[in-house]
């Protein structure tokens, strides 16, 4: 059938990441632009309208937060994913990664570690090293095409005092993984005996599918909340990263005031009126979008899955949230610059290169499949042929 995500939308008549030559190169502007992590798909109706109906009003001056955003959150968070948070514990920020850069600059020194957990999201890795602490690596184990945490290593270096918090990404970039509730209180334990806070990357929990379930890291138990720091934004959820901005949950009393301390020192605490209108409306009627883009997305994964199970040289590592699907190219045997070369000259694919989410991403590419069904179909068939070419 036919569906509204099957609107193939210009994205260059705006000066949109994914097909800017920023990304894809002065060569690559025909490449299948599948890099920067956002969707192809129009936002919520709902969020037009709200947003139509601010630029009539005509004023944009200084504004407050609108009175209806945060019990619009609180309520998505309770109904969608049974987490029942105070409103007083919700700050907001401009964007998750300043909320984990602040984190770092509030909760550990200069050399202090930061533990991340690889292939990870790349500005983990610059924040951490930005800010002069100490990148501290738990890799990710890969197991019958399957990862999982490595709940010995993690033991051990929460063990040493310097390293003073983790940045957990629930669900997992760029593998895919949403984290069990089980996994997730291993991990909390093991952090909370060694006095190691946890700042937990959130931003894809909306994102899940089938048999699948996102668990708010924070609404494990209280010990859990007052032990960790977690980052919130719908950017990814209704497609709005240009136009949204995000919140941090902090549920200790003592780090929250050292973070409410911070932002007003550093300006942050500003608000913008479309991104309060956008996500005000995102989050108070944008379900039913949301569940429509999700399963979507789950029959774009169910062609990336049929149409690379037969070939030899690339195994999809199936993931269980997010629009983003890993995929192993090491049986080709390149090197990572070759098998990006080959990715962009022989099958016109512009993916993330796995590399970027370290060196456990050697081999890899990192493939946004948020598009149209038959752009995407187009793109997996240019890469079937470029592998039978071998």
């Amino acid at each position: 059938m036919d569906s509204k995500f099957d609107e193939d939308i210009d994205r260059r008549i705006v000066p949109a990441l994914k097909v800017h030559k920023m990304v894809l190169g002065a060569d690559g502007m025909d490449l299948f632009a599948a890099g920067v992590a956002d969707m192809d798909f129009k936002v919520p109706q709902v969020v037009l309208d709200a947003m139509s109906a601010r630029v009539e009003h005509g004023i944009f001056g200084y504004e407050t937060v609108p009175p209806n955003l945060i019990p619009a959150l609180m309520k998505w968070l309770y109904e969608r994913h049974q987490w029942q948070v105070d409103a007083a514990h919700i700050l907001r920020a401009p964007n998750v990664l300043n909320t984990l850069a602040i984190a770092a600059s509030l909760f550990s020194e200069v050399g202090d570690g930061v533990i991340v957990q690889p292939p990870v999201f790349f500005d983990f890795f610059d924040i951490i090293e930005e800010n002069k602490r100490e990148l501290v690596l738990n890799p990710l184990i890969l197991r019958d095409g399957r990862y999982e945490m490595d709940f010995d290593g993690l033991e051990k270096l929460a063990a040493n005092p310097r390293n003073k918090m983790i940045y957990l990404c629930n669900p997992h970039n760029p593998v895919g993984r949403v984290w069990r509730a089980g996994e997730l209180r291993q991990l909390g334990d093991i952090c909370a005996r060694h006095n190691v806070l946890v700042v937990s990357d959130e931003i894809h929990g909306d994102i899940v599918f089938s048999g699948a379930k996102y668990t708010p890291f924070a609404s494990l138990g209280t010990q859990y909340a007052d032990n960790s720091i977690t980052c919130l934004s719908p950017a990814k959820s209704f497609n709005i990263a240009a136009c949204c901005s995000a919140f941090s949950v902090v549920p200790n009393d003592a780090r929250r005031a050292a973070f409410q301390a911070e932002n007003s020192r550093l300006t942050v605490n500003k608000n913008n009126a479309f991104a309060s209108v956008a996500m005000t409306a995102a989050y108070g009627g944008g379900g039913a979008w949301l569940t429509e883009v999700c399963e979507y997305l789950e029959g774009n994964l169910a062609l990336v899955e049929a149409q690379l199970a037969p070939l030899q040289g690339v195994e999809l590592i199936k993931p269980e949230g997010t629009f983003l699907a890993w995929l192993d190219f090491r049986e080709l045997g390149f090197s990572p610059e070759d098998l990006t070369k080959f990715l962009r000259h022989e099958a016109g694919w512009a993916l993330t290169r796995g590399q970027a989410f370290g060196v456990e991403g050697n081999g890899f590419a990192r493939l946004n499949f948020a598009c149209t069904g038959s752009k995407l179909t187009a793109a997996l068939d240019q890469l079937s042929a470029a592998i039978k070419r071998l």
